[in-house]
């Protein structure tokens, strides 16, 4: 078996998370949160899409991470995020820190978006 060191360039990985917490790139957030190429800071949550439509051109898709379980986006977040060119992907906070980290491993231009479990 061979190992292979991935390689994260400026984005950081999800390294970890808890009840109502989330470690990336060795920095604890307490609260939502969004990471992305550009940085990482503290998220106002579903209803706050200003800060992922900034992030048009600068990533293909963004993971919502709907908590502890999968959960229907609002349909105006979906519709604000898809006219401003934003691909979208919900699911559960943990499996889009994992996928989120897989493609960021890709070299893939992911950002993430997670409610806390």
């Amino acid at each position: 078996m061979r190992l292979n060191e991935v390689v994260f360039n400026d984005a950081k990985p999800v390294e970890g998370y808890g009840p109502g917490f989330f470690r990336i790139g060795g920095q604890v957030i307490h609260g939502p949160v969004i990471t992305a190429q550009t940085g990482t800071q503290t998220w106002g949550g579903l209803g706050d899409t200003d800060p992922l439509v900034a992030l048009a051109g600068q990533t293909d898709v963004i993971f919502i991470g709907t908590g502890a379980e999968i959960a229907h986006l609002p349909p105006e977040m979906i519709a604000t995020l898809e006219a401003a060119g934003v691909g979208v992907e919900a699911m559960a906070s943990p499996a889009a820190a994992r996928t989120y980290n897989v493609l960021l491993s890709e070299g893939r231009r992911v950002a993430l978006a997670l409610l806390p479990i």
